[in-house]
Parts: C-alpha cells; structure tokens; sequence
C-alpha cells in the first residue's frame, strides 16, 4: 500500500510518500514501512507555503502518482493551532480529492515509533511560552500523556531514554535518542494496523491542549 504522509506540528514541515505492507502470514515479523521520498523544511512560518510543494515533489520522486495512494496519514499534534490546522486541512484536502482514508495520529507517537527502544521513553516538543509537550511510553506504547507543561513540572522518572526537540530534550538529564520530529515512517507505523485492516477512520480532531493565541474581539475584551 503507498501511503501520503504529512506533519505540521512542530517548526518541521514535513511529508513524505511510504510503502506499507503486512507480514507474511503465520509469521510475527512487523508491518514493512519503506519510505520512498521525504521532505522536511524547518521553519515555523512555512507550513502554509511548503506543505504542498513537498507532497508533489515526493509524488514525483517516488513515481506515484496521486492515484495509486492508498491512504493518508497526518500528524494531529500535540502542536500550534496555525501549524496544525495547515497540515491536517492539507491532509484532508488529497484525501477527500482521492477518495482514499485520512488516519490521524498523535506526532508525540509518530516520533516514539521512530526510537527502537524497550526502555521507558519520554518523548518532548516545543509548545512555546516556555512549555514542552510531552508523553511517555512503555515499549513503545503511550502510558501517560500526551500534555503541556513546564518542563520543571515534567518528572522524567521512570524513563531512561528521551528524544523530541533537541532545544527541550536538554531540560532532562537523560540519554537522547535522535529523533527530533515526526517522520513519514514513524506517522505510518501508528497508523499501520488501521490502514492494513481498511478501518474506517476516526474524524480528524487536533490535539491543541491549550486555546490558540489568536483570540476573539469578545475574548479580548474578557
């Protein structure tokens, strides 16, 4: 199956075009998840003018054509209203245009997939105001989280590993892994059972944790 990957919630724009296939049967081997093309642009004002540029250029790179997807996956957050709302209406659009499902997962998960790890992971993005995001995961399986934080309210015990931010995961006095952000495979591997069993989609909801900063008249005047 080719699946279209897309995040937008942290300062990387990233997307990328994956093959996902199921294993063999009567085997415990994982789900396969190749990337075929990726493009990741950091910079938190470009979600809006880069997201849709790299979608094609993965397209073209991978030699797919918007067609043969089969799915597509979005990153939901935790993250900034402006640079989520970019990517899951960006998500939603090809889906829609195509006809093909939009899975949406927690980016928090989509970077812990990508840390081959038994230990207990904490895993950190930037949320700004001087605040992490911030989940832990048991072999690989979320257990507290996701939330917004100080990081001085963040306790790192029991985790043993961290990865997320490279300006946050310093906060931790913890071993850090490389994963800095969501990556196409990672998104893809979260989302792999859902889209192997053709399971129909929960409806795309972000994940803010917080109002956005742009307010209202009326809420300004509160």
């Amino acid at each position: 199956m080719l699946v279209l990957a897309i995040d937008t919630s942290t300062p990387a724009v990233t997307a990328g075009v994956v093959s996902l296939s199921a294993p063999s049967p009567n085997t415990e081997s994982p789900d396969a998840v190749e990337t075929l093309a990726v493009r990741v642009t950091v910079n938190p004002r470009a979600h809006a003018e880069v997201l849709t540029p790299h979608v094609l250029e993965c397209l073209a790179e991978a030699g797919v054509t918007p067609a043969e997807l089969n799915a597509v996956v979005v990153g939901v957050g935790p993250g900034p209203y402006t640079g989520l709302r970019v990517g899951m209406a960006t998500g939603a659009a090809f889906g829609d245009a195509l006809g093909v499902p939009v899975y949406g997962v927690c980016s928090l998960d989509a970077i812990a997939a990508a840390v081959p790890t038994t230990q207990s992971l904490l895993v950190v993005t930037d949320a700004r105001r001087r605040e992490i995001y911030w989940a832990r995961y048991d072999r690989g399986v979320r257990v507290e989280g996701p939330a917004v934080n100080s990081a001085g309210d963040v306790d790192p015990s029991p985790s043993t590993l961290i990865a997320g931010s490279a300006s946050h995961v310093d906060f931790f006095d913890l071993p850090v892994d490389p994963a800095e952000t969501p990556s196409p495979a990672g998104l893809v591997t979260v989302a792999a059972r859902e889209i192997l069993a053709g399971s129909v989609p929960a409806p795309l909801e972000p994940l803010y944790l917080r109002r956005p900063d742009a307010k209202t008249l009326a809420e300004r005047g509160k």
